[in-house]
């Protein structure tokens, strides 16, 4: 079995284990990331669109962000509506802070570009990646590619593989704690070569189900629509999803709608769910491996940038410095952020969405609570600081 030598052997990469591999090079930290699937997949991948302030602040610092400042849509606000009745939150007024609209396929694109031209090794189609020994100090990755076995040995292993991936599946069953939250309900999104119906996102609900109206540029347009969990997509053409989004985001906003062919379709299940903790030995979570946020919130790319933030940093005091103490709190550091980001997530979703259970009255509380937030200053400013992102400490 050939043996390759890395510090830090990083498990997927999506943004989470690019972005961890750029800023582990930035420190002349070695590092090699090994990938299940191809290239053109991982680039291809339809996800996330609105960045904190806090990580557009990381992609430029990281060196990375030269399309991004040059195509990236900067948003001062973000519209709530309730039944015809709307309210914009003033995030630039209310925190001094703005969010910016940028894909993830973009994020992801930019950060495989830069690892690629620093000359930074990414292993795709790697075949059952498997961390072995990883309460030892010398943990190692084994993984097979091209028909041959391969094992990297490290000091670290960083799993950055996603909710089905198997770093999480590592840590033993007796020493993790998973908490989940399933939503009875998903989102049928839409992507099409069309401008954007408002200049900012709009997030309504209304007797029909939320939706959602998004971009991702000035000339392509994402829609969501709330639906049942097991919805099957071919029952939902084209035309069907832009006559009900129509109906949902109410005649006003609709006459302004631009329709046209999609791009891409696809039905997302909600859920909330967090692994505790994220460190075991020498294999740490960060991403997706580690939680799930709904989509709501805007938070699951955000939450993946901020958690290898928190972890190069303990990485780079332990190389530079040989102290521990930024790999021993991180996990605590992370769960800290993720916990106040799925309330967060929680309390969006459950405001802003029909549930299938709810009686009239749990229905009145969620006019009730829009009509506060569009009546109080406070309350909209906590939803301006959690959707611009909190400190990362």
């Amino acid at each position: 079995m050939a043996v390759k030598s890395t510090q830090v052997a990083i498990i997927g990469s999506g943004p989470a284990g690019l972005m961890l591999a750029q800023l582990l090079h930035l420190s002349g930290v070695e590092c090699i990331i090994l990938e299940r699937q191809t290239r053109s997949h991982v680039e291809g991948r339809i996800r996330a669109g609105v960045l904190e302030h806090g990580s557009v602040e990381a992609l430029r610092d990281a060196g990375v962000a030269d399309r991004l400042n040059l195509e990236g849509l900067v948003h001062d606000g973000v519209e709530l509506a309730f039944e015809g009745d709307r309210h914009r939150i003033c995030l630039k007024e209310l925190t001094g802070k703005s969010v910016t609209v940028y894909g993830q396929t973009e994020v992801t694109r930019d950060l495989i570009e830069a690892r690629l031209a620093a000359g930074g090794e990414i292993v795709f189609e790697a075949e059952d990646v498997t961390p072995v020994d990883v309460t030892s100090a010398q943990p190692k990755v084994k993984y097979t590619h091209n028909g041959q076995d391969l094992e990297v040995a490290c000091d670290f292993i960083a799993g950055c593989d996603g909710f089905h991936g198997v770093s999480r599946k590592t840590i033993p069953e007796n020493v993790r704690s998973e908490f989940e939250r399933v939503y009875p309900f998903g989102w049928l999104g839409i992507l099409a070569e069309v401008p954007p119906v408002a200049d900012e996102l709009i997030y309504a609900n209304g007797d029909r189900g939320f939706a959602l109206c998004s971009m991702r540029s000035t000339t392509r347009s994402r829609y969501y629509i709330q639906c049942p969990r097991d919805e099957n997509l071919d029952d939902w053409p084209d035309d069907a999803i832009w006559d009900e989004l129509a109906l949902r985001i109410g005649p006003d906003t609709a006459a302004n709608l631009t329709r046209g062919p999609s791009i891409e379709k696809s039905i997302a299940p909600l859920r909330s769910y967090v692994c505790e903790p994220m460190r075991y030995g020498n294999l740490f979570l960060a991403g997706d491996a580690a939680h799930i946020v709904p989509p709501t919130g805007a938070k699951g790319l955000n939450l993946a940038i901020a958690d290898v933030r928190l972890l190069h940093r303990g990485f780079e005091r332990w190389y530079r410095n040989n102290t521990a103490d930024g790999l021993d709190t991180y996990s605590t550091s992370a769960l800290a952020r993720v916990w106040k980001a799925e309330r967060f997530s929680w309390y969006l979703s459950t405001m802003m969405h029909q549930f299938p259970d709810h009686n009239p009255f749990e229905r009145r509380m969620q006019r009730a609570e829009f009509d506060y937030v569009r009546s109080s200053q406070a309350a909209s400013r906590a939803i301006a600081e959690n959707y611009v992102g909190l400190p990362l400490d």
